[in-house]
């Protein structure tokens, strides 16, 4: 069998262990993912070749599952994921550790792309000026390099960093992505994660409650510490963390310290979730890279709120870069569902 067959073959019978078939948009993009495989795994790249794939389109059309499945799939020893938040919290950690050197920031990129031929860049989104300056050089690097380059996000190039005062920031990352890459739009009627009803593993264990305010937080209180910092939760033992969303989200909490949490504790509570239109834009922006980080790493989270799910998805669609966020949370059982 081919190679790209093989790839194929193996994505396929990853999507019926999982109950499910590809339909035929996705079933394309796994044609072009096989393509991508074997352009990589025949040998060095040549530089003029744009065997580069980015792919967007909107959120839960399957584009993470299937650049995972092909990624686990692909026989290449020489490759390397990497996750949005986790991607920027590992550069800045080695960009410290080289800060003496004239080239910290390309010593950096060298630790995280090792000697790989493919990088998948997962989640891909910008909003950030100083990371919109970082990827511009991350992209710089590895397309001099000739690796391979695979990402998926919500965002068509062209949309990322959409803040008009500092879109002209990430021109050049956009430029680069548009000459080095085929960008490719997964399309689909269905969010498949609005049909999910298996609660089984992981973030999609998870549940979401509606509760009074105060109902679902124990009162002691208990510190987590992140770099010498010192953060108020609700509770830490066991390997759980329950922390309120004002302990998580309304402080000067970052993606540095979610990641470390995600890290040491297996299990999370998060309690009175206000409505998502009840809290600044900071807060709102805390909780959506939250799930981002809690979705990745995969981790069965127990909210509770004072609205519904349905409702305070309703109210967070007003907030356009809130759609990933609305798509994942779909995932978890509500308390009609566990009722039913």
């Amino acid at each position: 069998m081919r190679p790209e067959n093989a790839l194929v073959a193996g994505v396929e019978n990853a999507a019926e262990r999982g109950g499910f078939a590809l339909d035929a948009a996705q079933r394309a993009l796994l044609e072009r993912l096989a393509t991508l495989g074997a352009d990589v795994d025949r040998g060095p790249l040549r530089r003029s070749s744009p065997r580069s794939l980015y792919i967007h389109g909107d959120a839960g059309r399957g584009k993470s599952w299937l650049a995972d499945a092909f990624f686990a799939e692909l026989p290449l020893a020489q490759k390397t994921r990497v996750h949005f938040h986790g991607f920027f919290d590992e550069l800045h950690r080695s960009i410290h550790g080289h800060r003496s050197e004239r080239d910290a920031v390309e010593r950096a990129i060298d630790d995280i792309t090792g000697n790989s031929r493919l990088l998948f860049f997962d989640e891909l989104h910008v909003h950030d000026s100083g990371d919109a300056r970082l990827l511009t050089r991350l992209l710089d690097h590895v397309f001099q390099r000739g690796l391979a380059v695979l990402a998926t996000s919500n965002y068509a190039p062209d949309d990322l960093l959409p803040n008009p005062i500092w879109h002209h920031i990430f021109e050049p990352g956009i430029a680069l992505i548009k000459t080095h890459m085929d960008v490719w739009n997964l399309t689909g009627p269905i969010d498949y994660r609005t049909v999910n009803r298996q609660h089984g593993r992981g973030f999609a264990a998870g549940t979401w409650t509606p509760e009074p305010a105060g109902s679902g937080a124990p009162e002691q209180r208990a510190l987590a510490i992140v770099k010498g910092r010192s953060f108020t939760v609700t509770s830490v033992d066991g390997g759980e963390l329950v922390a309120s969303f004002d302990q998580l989200c309304s402080t000067t909490t970052s993606t540095v310290e979610y990641l470390d949490w995600a890290r040491c504790f297996s299990r999370w509570v998060i309690t009175d979730i206000p409505p998502f239109g009840a809290v600044d834009a900071e807060a709102q922006q805390r909780f959506i890279n939250l799930i981002d980080v809690l979705v990745d790493a995969d981790i069965p989270v127990r909210f509770s709120s004072t609205v519904d799910l349905s409702g305070f998805l309703a109210d967070a669609s007003r907030r356009p870069d809130a759609i990933r966020m609305a798509s994942r949370l779909q995932l978890l059982d509500t308390a009609s569902r566990s009722r039913a």
